[in-house]
């Protein structure tokens, strides 16, 4: 039991070592989180893996405590099993299940935190296949959302103009950005009436930048009239991201 012990301290310390490369963002989500709110996610669901690896350490050596008690010991071979129990228990839960990218239909769902963590971890998956010079800018934006986010939460959310902020931020954001990627990667840099994808969805990046921070500025200013009319604008603006682009960048479908 001794070396069972040992054994689980020398896994717990694995576990730490798995958790933190977890922490860092896993396979699935940037390494870098853009915003305090999707590095809050990622915090919630490590605490959770690390309750479930816990769990199951003190589970597995109880059920091996146990079984030495009513067996009078359970020799070398219970200690080996009970050693790789730990291996698997702890390697399995301390990498599965891993934290999902958030479906983009589902970001402008919930409250305005769940909303602002969900989009910036999706921008943050997104951000492999972006140029550059966009990648700087959802960096930005990151930061900007976070404090769009607070003054968000102390709107009443039936005004109008939360609706429509919570458009720009949970849709038209991530479509301008779905759009860009749905242009097929060797027409990205075709250039249509001056402007290739990369420099429109650079361009639209910048403007929403520039619009996230007069709405947080008019959201601090208290002034919701202003907003709610913002707010149709913007929809009116952004609404289609960059669809028109795609669908000129696209290659023509053949003819049956």
């Amino acid at each position: 039991m001794a070396d069972s012990a040992s054994g689980s301290s020398r896994i717990l310390a694995e576990a730490r070592s798995s958790l933190k490369h977890q922490q860092a963002g896993g396979r699935r989500v940037s390494v870098r989180s853009i915003g305090r709110r999707s590095a809050e996610l990622k915090r919630l669901h490590l605490a959770r893996k690390a309750a479930r690896v816990a769990f199951a350490v003190m589970a597995i050596l109880f059920a091996a405590l146990v079984a030495g008690l009513v067996i009078d010991g359970i020799g070398f071979a219970g200690v080996m099993v009970t050693f790789l129990a730990l291996v698997a228990a702890v390697g399995l839960l301390a990498t599965f299940p891993r934290l999902k990218v958030p479906e983009i239909g589902a970001l402008n769902r919930g409250d305005v935190r769940s909303m602002v963590a969900r989009t910036e971890l999706w921008l943050e998956a997104q951000r492999p296949a972006l140029p550059a010079p966009a990648v700087n800018l959802i960096d930005q934006i990151g930061v900007q959302l976070d404090g769009l986010g607070l003054q968000l939460e102390g709107v009443d959310p039936a005004e109008p103009a939360v609706s429509e902020v919570r458009k720009l931020v949970g849709e038209h954001l991530p479509g301008m950005v779905e759009s860009y990627r749905r242009i097929p990667a060797n027409l990205r840099r075709e250039t249509r009436d001056g402007r290739n994808a990369d420099q429109q969805l650079t361009d639209g990046l910048g403007k929403i930048s520039q619009e996230i921070d007069a709405v947080t500025r008019q959201l601090a200013a208290g002034d919701l009239d202003a907003l709610a009319v913002r707010g149709r604008f913007l929809d009116y603006k952004y609404g289609d991201g960059l669809d028109q682009a795609a669908l000129q960048l696209a290659p023509p479908k053949a003819e049956a």
